[in-house]
Parts: structure tokens; C-alpha cells; sequence
């Protein structure tokens, strides 16, 4: 699916754009695309003018919600489809996502991009041949690409999560030029699709599933032991667990996983929030 191009509101953007028409302001610069550029928007009465073309003025927009120019109204991003999953901007220009009201990224502290940059940077991802098994919205593949990966192949299983991608500005694009077709992102369950990669085909693994509740087959031991086969000797995974149910039932999943991975075939250790495996 190709990425879109339009505006991106969010309440307080909507806010500034009637703020400055109703100061009989001809012009407003700011950004429509979540923090990635600023731009300049022309004003007038009815209309405001962006990259050559007219929109009308945005309705009362609700918090916590990314809206998108659909070519007849501003809608929500966000579908359900049996879930509801919706984009949700964040203070610090990328957005996260939800899934059914569940925050998908860590966003309290710092934006989800840098969050991604600290967890490539412990597989040293420069020209290295990268698995991303769980996708979402792409930040772990984005920056691998700015990292100079050699290539990345990324799974994510849920379409509405990947139709999310396609109106997220922070989202890599497969097919835009500054990629240089180092991404390839599938549409596909990783847990059924890693039995037709090669063996020690990949130099790296960034693991990012969903919580064990969720998709417990990713914390299996016969998926970890998939893991290790299609990783070369030496190479790294991380693996991001969080502390899932740590403060009422006392679970440790780090050290649950950190074990696994042991039997699996890797050298582990816990690394920020989740674990750093080596395969032995």
C-alpha cells in the first residue's frame, strides 16, 4: 500500500490553525505530518492552503486522536476489525499505537523512535542482514535503515496495523527511494513463516511481539529454537519483553524468557527492557 501524503491534525493543531484564521492571520506555519517538517499553510475565510491544495477548516477534533484528509472529511485513524486500533499521538512528534485502549509502545519518557534507536543500537545493525519478526509500526526497522543495515525482513501479522503504516509519516515506506530496498515488509505470521527462512541465513533478530497473553507462541521454546537456527553463530537477538504482571502476581518474564532463550541454543542477559541473547 503506498504511504499518504496529506495533512495530519491533532487537537491542538486544529486548534492553532482556527486560532490564527480567527486572528485574521494570512498565513500559519507549523507541521502536518506529526513533527517530521514544518510548513507553511496559507489562511484564508473558508479554506487553508497546503502544498497546492484546499481543505476546509476541521470540525471540533477529539483528544488523543490523529485525523487524516480521507478527500471528504477528516477521520480518525483508526479502524476495528474485532479490535480497535487506533494511532495515537504523543508529545514527542511520533505517534504510538493502541490496540483495544493497550499502548503498544513505551511513550512515557522519551519518543518511541529513540526508544527503538537504544534497542537496534545493541545489535549493531550496520550492514547486517536484520529479521524484524514483529513489525508494527516500523520503528525498529527504521532505525535500522538509518543505521546503515545491509537488509531487514519484517513480519506483522495484523493488516489494520499495517494500513496504520501507511498514514504514519514515521513509518518507513518499503518502496520510497531512500530506502534502497533494504526493507521488505511481509504481511504474515512470523511464528508460521520462520520455518521457510534458510538456516544461519541472518546475522541479527529484533523480536517485539505482542504480550504473552496475546501471542504466547512467541515466548515458546520451539520458536525460540527457530530463532537460533536461522541465526548465524555470534549473531544477536533482542528480545523486548517489558515486566508484564510483575507487581500483581510476581512473574518475572525477563528471567522466564531469558531461560528459554538458554535452552534454545543462546547466551542471555537482561538489557533495558527486555533481553539481549547471543547465539552460542
Amino acid at each position: 500500500m503506498s504511504h499518504y501524503s496529506g495533512p495530519l491534525l491533532t487537537r491542538p493543531i486544529a486548534e492553532a490553525l482556527l486560532t490564527a484564521r480567527d486572528a485574521s492571520a494570512s498565513e500559519w506555519t507549523g507541521s502536518l505530518d506529526l513533527g517530521r517538517s514544518n510548513d507553511h499553510v496559507a489562511l484564508q475565510p473558508d479554506a487553508w492552503l497546503w502544498r497546492d491544495r484546499s481543505y476546509p477548516y476541521p470540525p471540533a477534533l477529539k483528544d488523543r486522536t490523529i485525523y487524516y484528509w480521507d478527500g471528504d472529511t477528516y477521520e480518525p485513524v483508526s479502524r476495528f476489525s474485532g479490535s480497535l486500533i487506533k494511532l495515537v499521538p504523543t508529545p514527542w512528534g511520533a505517534p504510538t499505537f493502541e490496540i483495544d485502549g493497550i499502548k503498544m509502545l513505551p511513550t512515557s519518557k522519551e519518543s518511541p523512535v529513540e526508544d527503538a534507536r537504544r534497542k537496534v543500537a545493541l545489535v549493531e545493525p550496520r550492514g547486517k542482514a536484520i529479521l524484524d519478526t514483529c513489525g508494527g509500526l516500523g520503528y525498529f526497522a527504521a532505525c535500522c535503515l538509518e543505521a546503515g543495515v545491509g537488509s531487514i525482513q519484517s513480519f506483522e501479522k495484523n493488516a489494520d496495523v499495517l494500513w496504520l503504516r501507511t498514514l504514519n509519516p514515521w513509518s518507513p515506506d518499503p518502496q520510497a527511494p531512500d530506502t534502497g530496498g533494504r526493507l521488505r515488509l511481509t504481511h504474515g505470521d512470523v511464528s508460521e513463516a520462520i520455518v521457510q527462512i534458510a538456516d544461519v541465513s541472518v546475522d541479527a533478530l529484533l523480536h517485539d511481539p505482542p504480550r504473552f497473553g496475546i501471542a504466547g507462541e512467541l515466548y515458546s521454546l520451539a520458536f525460540y529454537e527457530q530463532l537460533a537456527r536461522v541465526l548465524r553463530r555470534g549473531g544477536r537477538l533482542f528480545h523486548y519483553t517489558g515486566s508484564p504482571n510483575k507487581l500483581t502476581s510476581g512473574r518475572d518474564v525477563p528471567r522466564e524468557v531469558a531461560k528459554r532463550l538458554e535452552k534454545a541454543g543462546f547466551k542471555a542477559q537482561l538489557a533495558l527492557d527486555g533481553v539481549l541473547a547471543t547465539r552460542r
